[in-house]
């Protein structure tokens, strides 16, 4: 398919064109299209003799002449119109043939005039080279394209840990809701990967066919911004956890605190579980749950509430624990008065006054400060208990102990027997283990039944020295009780009332009259006081 073209014929007589039919149902010539040439080259013409003769043409057929002046018209060369699209984004070219003895454009000269009239980039020189082997007059010529700008990417930060904890009370199946445990704490461990970036792809530059640059649009650029205990990858494009805590994103900031601050816990916070320590500026109400690997400090009074420390839990306006409340602490508590409640200590409990409680610490009992009494209840320690008022003057029924009980010793005994045992089932298994190991060496193959059995004795072997070491363990910890009771004690630096059942170790007494400051020792199978 070619389209339909003209041709000036050049003579000294006048300027006639010469209309060539389309071939194979390309397009005919369009009077615009002789018009816009004829101005391209300043050739004179009448409109109306232009159209008539055009008609004329299409009616007489291929290669039709009909004059259009009577000018002598110089011979023309071989020549072409640019056409570049308002964005500048593609050009175009229509070529027109030279006049019947006029010279043919060439491709230099062609590719020389676009870059004059600032067509520059994109020029598809190859096909415009392979278009003039075989050049076609009239027709729309792609000749150059630009590039268009790529557009970029938003920079992205993953977080992986939830940036809005969801406070809200949940639904459970029976239709009730659920207060107490709200998930709003996102914990996390040493190294853990808390935050990705993928940075922002700026898109690349794109370019018009006449040289000049364009810019994709703009993208949001981002970058993350570590906190305290966390650690900023080399590339600045991971945040991992430098310690134990939990994760959470204040300002932008990516920050782990193994120090959990709240103000009070309750509807609010819901119980609350977390590997670190605590901290609450206000009060815990009955009923909700504070557990810590860490120490739990509240600067205010907890109620009948559980509380679970890995170190010291220490409360600084005291417990009103209401026969629900319980404290249980690794280390030590330290409350400014404990009533109604249940405490355990593997250190010492320290507060000013101890009402209707159970007490025990794995050190020793100091009830002082300006009340200083123990009244109701029982209160027990491996080493000392220390008060000024022990029991009242209205008999509330009042048990202190101090030592180990028989139990203790009981348990140690089972402790070193079963040591025993385990010890010398493992050297019995051993020699059977060491002769496989070397027959497995020397290249012996075993029966699949063998070699099931030979894996049930190395299982065994290894329960075995498991279950010694912690055992081993447990009896140290025992032995160093043992070894503190012969220096149990009760230290009363005021009065201990009458009806006071005091316990050191296997042996009690029941104190028949008030009595002032005084000590209490094991001596001689009998509890005994002694000047303080």
């Amino acid at each position: 398919m070619s389209n339909g073209y003209f041709q000036l014929i050049c003579s000294k007589s006048g300027t006639s064109l010469k209309i060539m039919e389309p071939r194979d149902g390309g397009q005919s010539v369009y009077i615009r299209d002789i018009m816009d040439y004829l101005n391209l080259f300043g050739v004179r013409y009448n409109s109306a003799s232009l159209n008539k003769g055009l008609q004329d043409a299409r009616l007489a057929g291929d290669g039709y002449e009909f004059q259009i002046n009577e000018d002598y018209l110089s011979e023309v060369r071989g020549g072409f119109r640019l056409n570049v699209s308002p964005d500048k984004m593609t050009a175009t070219v229509r070529f027109y043939p030279p006049s019947s003895k006029g010279t043919k454009l060439s491709v230099g000269d062609f590719l020389e005039e676009l870059s004059d009239q600032k067509v520059v980039y994109g020029v598809k020189t190859e096909e415009i080279r392979d278009f003039f082997d075989n050049l076609e007059y009239c027709t729309d010529v792609t000749v150059a394209e630009g590039l268009r700008p790529r557009k970029g990417v938003d920079a992205k930060i993953d977080y992986f840990f939830d940036t809005n904890p969801n406070t809200r009370p949940t639904l459970k199946s029976d239709g009730s809701v659920d207060f107490f445990h709200l998930n709003n704490i996102c914990h996390c461990k040493q190294g853990e990967l808390l935050a990705k970036l993928t940075p922002a792809d700026l898109g690349d530059i794109g370019y018009t066919v006449s040289g000049e640059k364009i810019k994709p649009p703009e993208v949001k650029r981002a970058s993350l911004t570590p906190g305290k205990n966390v650690i900023l990858s080399e590339d600045k494009l991971e945040i991992t956890a430098e310690t134990d805590g939990h994760v959470m994103l204040s300002d932008g900031k990516v920050t782990v605190s193994n120090v959990l601050e709240l103000e009070n816990v309750d509807l609010a916070t819901g119980n609350i579980d977390y590997n670190g320590s605590v901290n609450i500026k206000g009060n815990v109400c009955t009923n909700f749950s504070v557990k810590a690997t860490g120490n739990i400090e509240v600067m205010g009074i907890v109620e009948g509430a559980y509380l679970q420390a890995g170190g010291d839990i220490i409360i600084a306006r005291g417990m009103n624990g209401m026969a629900r409340g319980v404290l249980k602490a690794t280390g030590n508590v330290i409350a400014k008065f404990i009533e109604n409640s249940k405490v355990s200590a593997g250190g010492y409990v320290s507060s000013e006054a101890i009402l209707h409680s159970e007490i025990m610490a794995g050190v020793e009992v100091m009830v002082n400060g300006r009340r200083g009494f123990i009244s109701g209840g029982k209160v027990s320690a491996c080493d000392r208990i220390q008060v000024k008022t022990l029991g009242s003057s209205m008999g509330s029924e009042t048990v202190v102990e101090v030592g180990v009980s028989p139990d203790v010793k009981i348990r140690a005994k089972q402790l070193q027997k079963q040591i025993i045992e385990k010890k010398r089932t493992v050297d019995q298994l051993r020699p059977h283990l060491a002769n496989f190991s070397r027959k497995l060496a020397q290249g012996i193959k075993f029966e699949p039944e063998q070699i099931m059995y030979i894996q049930e004795m190395l299982q065994k072997q290894n329960l075995l020295k498991k279950e010694i070491e912690a055992d081993t363990a447990e009896l140290a910890s025992l032995q160093r009780l043992l070894e503190g009771s012969d220096r149990a004690r009760v230290e009363v630096s005021e009065t201990v009332y009458a009806g006071v059942r005091i316990c050191i170790s296997d042996v009690s007494t029941t104190i028949k009259s008030n009595m002032p400051y005084c000590k209490f020792i094991r001596e001689e199978g009998e509890v005994k006081s002694v000047p303080l």
